[in-house]
């Protein structure tokens, strides 16, 4: 694969984990843990993972540019 293509690939991982974690501690506080909680985190996964993908791209700059404001650069 390109290197070229690595921030989007980054952007793809980052935002599949992140969805996937934040799914299944939203959909249990909010339903409770019982034999259906891998379905509706599943149903709710199908949501938010092309959410935070697009996310992750379109903030992918402005996080960048924060951190590069925050963090001293060195020399």
């Amino acid at each position: 694969m390109s290197p070229t293509l690595t921030p989007y690939v980054f952007a793809f991982f980052m935002a599949g984990i992140m969805a996937f974690i934040m799914c299944w501690i939203i959909v249990a506080a909010n339903s409770g843990i019982d034999g259906g909680l891998p379905r509706r985190v599943l149903a709710a996964y199908a949501i938010a993972m092309p959410a935070a993908f697009v996310s992750v791209l379109l903030v992918r700059p402005i996080a960048l540019r924060l951190t590069g404001l925050v963090i001293r650069r060195a020399g």
